[in-house]
């Protein structure tokens, strides 16, 4: 299906605040933005917007971008609330021609920060792979956070990483660096190289994060640099925190497992280098569902394992 109209500023905003109820402020700017469509008033619409918004669209941009779309589709009829994931809201939007997903992304002024209008659709359920995954490393690593309680995970409290691994190298006391820990390059995980775990094809690269210095975090693009591959089976595999420009894969191309994506950092919303890893059933992470990731073959705590999903404390290894 055509996507008739996108007007999207992508501010990657993850606060990891996840809920189904639709709250006052995103139900007040939806009734306003599907008022002022309907009536035409561009110039309320454009009054709504963040200031970096406003600045890539003037009102008369914005009247010819709102009138090719009720051109084409008409006027909306409803709009239906689907769920709010970190700081945008989904809504089932019917027009009189077509049923479009609408996504209004908010900032902390509750003005419209991002808009994206395209086919409605519901992603699959997804509730573990059936791709063979590989550990994307080589040596021992340590899952600090892996597991289905909030005790062993702390992401289960977000949709779209409820299944998420936080991975690092520890000594054999314990620690994760050498030295003070003052920098990247004390730390055991950072550089080290990352690859594929399965077959599949590059869907997302963002390379151009700054590694934090230890201690700090980055609380504008949380993931900080980032693969997604999807798989042939509709599974996507996303991988967060990477070194920044280490990354060597492109959006488009084609992977084998074992496949080098780049080395292992500490950009985003990370204190210190580790790869971040999880499956979801979508590409889009404001609207995707986690699910479970089990590894094929895999050595756990000096153990062979098959099929199995790390949790807290395992030290893992491919067999």
């Amino acid at each position: 299906m055509k996507t008739y109209f996108i007007l999207l500023i992508s501010l990657f905003l993850f606060n990891f605040a996840i809920a189904q109820v639709e709250k006052g402020n995103y139900k007040l700017v939806s009734t306003k933005l599907v008022s002022f469509l309907n009536e035409n008033k561009n110039d309320s619409i454009v009054a709504m917007f963040s200031p970096e918004m406003k600045a890539l669209f003037s009102i008369e941009k914005f009247t010819q971008l709102n009138a090719g779309l009720k051109m084409q589709l008409g006027s909306i009829k409803k709009i239906k609330f689907i769920r709010l994931q970190n700081v945008s809201a989904f809504y089932e939007t019917t027009f009189d021609n077509a049923v479009l997903g609408l996504t209004i992304t908010l900032n902390l002024k509750n003005e419209i920060a991002g808009l994206l209008f395209k086919p409605y659709s519901e992603p699959k359920t997804l509730e573990r792979n059936t791709t063979k995954m590989h550990l994307p490393f080589k040596e021992e690593w340590t899952v600090f956070w892996g597991g289905d309680t909030q005790a062993l995970n702390y992401h289960i409290e977000s949709v779209a990483q409820k299944n998420a691994f936080d991975i690092m190298i520890l000594d054999d006391k314990g620690s994760t660096h050498k030295g003070t820990g003052e920098a990247n390059d004390d730390y055991y995980a950072f550089g080290k190289e990352l690859f594929a775990p399965c077959d599949g094809e590059v869907v997302l690269v963002v390379d151009g994060v700054k590694d934090n210095i230890p201690g700090t975090k980055n609380p504008i693009y949380i993931p900080g640099n980032t693969v997604i591959i999807k798989t042939d089976k509709n599974e996507f595999v996303f991988f967060a925190h990477f070194k920044q420009r280490s990354i060597v894969v492109k959006q488009g191309q084609k992977l084998n497992a074992g496949d080098v994506l780049g080395l292992c950092g500490n950009s985003g919303n990370s204190s210190e280098p580790h790869l971040h890893f999880h499956l979801q059933n979508t590409e889009d992470m404001n609207i995707a569902t986690g699910a479970k990731c089990y590894f094929d073959q895999i050595k756990v705590n000096g153990v062979k394992k098959t099929d199995y999903s790390p949790i807290k404390g395992d030290k893992i290894s491919n067999k």
